[in-house]
């Protein structure tokens, strides 16, 4: 089997989801594999989630809730206001899912130096996606994590050699589109379906390489997998209500 390019989408902590979704597509050592950001909050294990992520090798990208997670313990200090936004978020459950601060600190210090995007080749992953008035170089942690109606509406491709792949909006907050479905925009595919949130429940991993989805159900169990084009959805007009 060739190499393939695996991208998989918000994790959001769910340990076991994961793995099964993992024994799914079954990588191999020649098969290069990135998470598009997300890894923590929400769900119960995202100590298990990093630590797994980290000590496989696997290349990611940094989403909003490892943004959150960076600036709540930004300068190896505890940031109060911050803390309780994260909490919020959800990083009330990842800060539970941690037995030791030794941990918590060795994970911080390696979230640290996941990139907040990579160019990989005619692919490339952000996780929320980009400016379309900015030069890529100009690129901060408020676009590639957080950015969503101004990337999502605008009606060109940022780039005409690439796509770029994200996750950060649930594809079920489009109109039209049903759980687990994936949508593809102006030169952007979202595979980010929602593994966390019960209207959904579908962590998601896309074989680029052969245009192949992957999906466990983390909430209700199952898993189901196909041609990308049976899963995706063309959006001729980008507008939405978020659910």
């Amino acid at each position: 089997m060739d190499s393939r390019l695996i991208l998989i989408g918000d994790v959001h902590g769910h340990y076991e989801g994961l793995c099964r979704l993992l024994d799914l597509v079954s990588p191999t050592g020649s098969d290069r594999l990135y998470f598009l950001g997300d890894l923590v909050d929400r769900g119960p294990k995202s100590a298990a989630v990093v630590e797994l992520v980290r000590q496989r090798g696997y290349g990611a990208v940094r989403g909003n809730h490892e943004d959150m997670m960076l600036l709540t313990f930004e300068g190896k200090q505890i940031n109060p206001p911050r803390l309780l936004v994260w909490s919020q978020s959800g990083g009330d459950k990842t800060l539970a899912s941690y037995t030791s601060t030794e941990l918590l600190w060795e994970h911080l210090d390696w979230l640290q130096t996941v990139p907040l995007y990579q160019d990989l080749g005619n692919v490339f992953i952000a996780h929320a996606g980009l400016n379309p008035a900015l030069p890529l170089e100009q690129q901060t942690h408020q676009e590639c994590c957080w950015i969503r109606e101004s990337f999502l509406a605008h009606p060109s491709p940022y780039f005409t050699d690439k796509t770029i792949v994200i996750g950060h909006t649930i594809t079920f907050t489009f109109p039209s589109v049903q759980a687990g479905q994936i949508v593809r925009g102006a030169g952007w595919l979202d595979i980010e379906t929602g593994a966390y949130h019960q209207r959904s429940g579908y962590l998601t991993a896309l074989d680029w390489t052969n245009q192949w989805v992957y999906q466990v159900n983390v909430l209700y169990g199952g898993t189901r997998q196909g041609e990308l084009d049976r899963f995706l959805i063309d959006l001729a007009e980008l507008s939405w209500s978020r659910g």
